[in-house]
């Protein structure tokens, strides 16, 4: 869409959010997650202090209400969602249980009056939740099975609980996955695919050239003709992993390990984890429903949605992003309180589509259009073997910034590099990202945010705080208002100098002296 280099030199200098105009610190520690609502004009923020505080973005933005969660045993909040019609906030937390067990939760507040409708327990508490539509959030449950062995559990739950309860159903069961080598579903969030058609911003330069008649496309992005000439990453869907043959392979698989076992004839000898681990797999291939087989959207499944999460099948760290599809029928928690009927021997749901990162997954988020993906990871070294799923790899500490676009399942761009991570496996934590139609910004470990054009791949800007960026925020009607919250227990709020400019009076030019001596003497 740019019309001459001069314009995109203006837009590039002139439009990046890179100038601090406030430093917000009603937070007494570490601010952990930022939101804003559809219209911009609230936002939402989450601290280990354990308060949600909403506040108000007029001329000079300003603290509107504080909720504290800790007399509901909550340590802290960790992250918060905006409803579509902003009418409900979702807040998710820890929560502390009996004998001093964290779990997870999930309060949905009013905004009319800022009461809290209803709390939902939610384990791991990583997964966070997310909106479904205007009154019905996802959460999540974890059961274990085994040392290294689980099963995630996806529930649809209805805002007003305490309500409707008495008189009709207000949780259903949406899938039930089977985790394997201690991997657990966590960041759930949903993509809405009737937006696929009409993107923001086109990153598949092939696409660009078909939608544009004749308009040459130049790429600033690639380093080098090596890494330009690297072929985008084909990822396989999940249904090929499953034997076509339904469960009878696997039973016979199964039966055939316990008949080797008894026998002595496993070489070398398995380890309790190992043993397991094999188990559980052969056991969930035959157990297990069959994927959708066409993931891409068409006419028919363009009102579905995607149901994205982060998972795994070689360690505890999260390491592959995992997709499944929600059909229409399935948003509500009207019908069968325990899901869609099954065959007796279906016990799991399979995941549509797997996205393999190799690395250790920090970060997610979407597109305005919710046509790309854009993940925070930090690579494992290359053709590392993983033995023991207790004992993930080594973790690099530049941090990568991959995009997939969700209509046709690719890697479309080489991945954003710039920012950096210290903290190893057992530590590493969350750091939220942002994307606005022009523009993707991310949290680091560097005590820095930044910025990123989504045209060019370069790296625009550097925000400084104290300590760890964990969030950013665009303002969703003005992209040149951005907001970052660190450990430093602030939130800063930066604007682009043409916003600033727009913002400022205008001071009165004083009149030249010659001119006010001749309308003196024409008076």
């Amino acid at each position: 869409a740019a019309v001459s280099w001069y314009e995109e030199f203006q837009r590039l200098y002139d439009t990046i959010p890179c100038v601090e105009v406030q430093a917000l610190k009603e937070h007494n520690d570490q601010v952990l997650h930022l939101s804003f609502s559809h219209s911009g004009c609230l936002f939402a923020s989450c601290s280990k202090d354990c308060t949600v505080k909403i506040w108000s973005n007029e001329l000079d933005i300003s603290l509107q209400h504080s909720s504290n969660m800790r007399p509901y045993n909550w340590s802290y909040t960790q992250f918060s969602q905006f409803n579509s019609d902003d009418s409900l906030l979702l807040v998710s937390g820890v929560f502390v249980g009996p004998h001093n067990s964290s779990s997870g939760e999930i309060a949905v507040i009013s905004m009319e009056n800022f009461t809290l409708l209803s709390r939902v327990r939610n384990k791991p508490y990583d997964v966070f939740g997310c909106w479904l539509n205007e009154t019905n959030l996802i959460s999540g449950n974890l059961h274990r099975i085994g040392r290294v062995t689980s099963c995630s559990v996806l529930w649809l739950n209805n805002a007003f609980q305490g309500i409707e309860s008495e008189n009709v159903n207000v949780v259903k069961r949406l899938f039930k996955i089977q985790n394997l080598n201690a991997s657990t579903i966590r960041t759930v969030m949903v993509a809405d695919c009737s937006r696929y058609d009409c993107p923001d911003l086109l990153l598949d330069y092939q696409e660009q050239l078909a939608a544009s008649s004749s308009c040459p496309v130049f790429d600033l992005g690639s380093d080098s003709e090596e890494e330009e000439a690297k072929p985008v990453q084909n990822l396989e869907p999940a249904a090929q992993e499953l034997p076509e043959a339904g469960g009878v392979r696997a039973e016979e698989g199964l039966q055939q390990l316990f008949d080797d076992l008894l026998e002595g004839c496993v070489r070398p000898a398995m380890t309790d984890t190992q043993l397991e681990a094999r188990v559980a797999e052969l056991f969930v291939r035959s157990r297990t429903k069959p994927p959708e087989l066409n993931l891409l959207p068409t006419d028919s499944t363009s009102k579905s949605k995607y149901l994205i999460f982060t998972t795994g099948c070689l360690t505890y760290s999260p390491h592959q992003i995992g997709i499944k599809r929600i059909l229409p029928h399935q948003m509500t928690t009207a019908g069968p309180v325990l899901g869609e009927e099954r065959r007796s021997d279906e016990f799991f749901d399979s995941l549509d589509h797997v996205i393999d990162i190799h690395g250790h997954i920090i970060g997610m988020g979407l597109s305005p259009d919710h046509r790309y993906l854009y993940v925070n990871s930090r690579a494992w070294p290359r053709d590392c073997i993983i033995s023991d799923p207790m004992q993930p790899p080594p973790i690099a500490e530049e941090i990568d910034l991959h995009v997939f676009d969700l209509k046709t399942m690719k890697e479309v761009k080489r991945a954003l590099r710039a920012h950096r991570a210290y903290t190893p496996n057992e530590e590493c934590f969350f750091i939220f990202l942002d994307v606005s139609k022009d523009f993707v910004a991310s949290g680091a470990e560097d005590r820095h945010g930044y910025i990123w054009d989504r045209h060019y791949n370069i790296c625009l800007a550097k925000l400084q705080h104290d300590n760890v960026v964990n969030s950013v925020a665009f303002s969703p009607v003005e992209q040149e208002l951005l907001l970052t919250a660190s450990d430093d227990s602030t939130i800063k709020v930066w604007r682009s100098p043409r916003a600033l400019r727009a913002r400022q009076p205008r001071q009165p030019r004083p009149r030249k002296l010659l001119f006010s001596w001749l309308m003196n003497q024409k008076s």
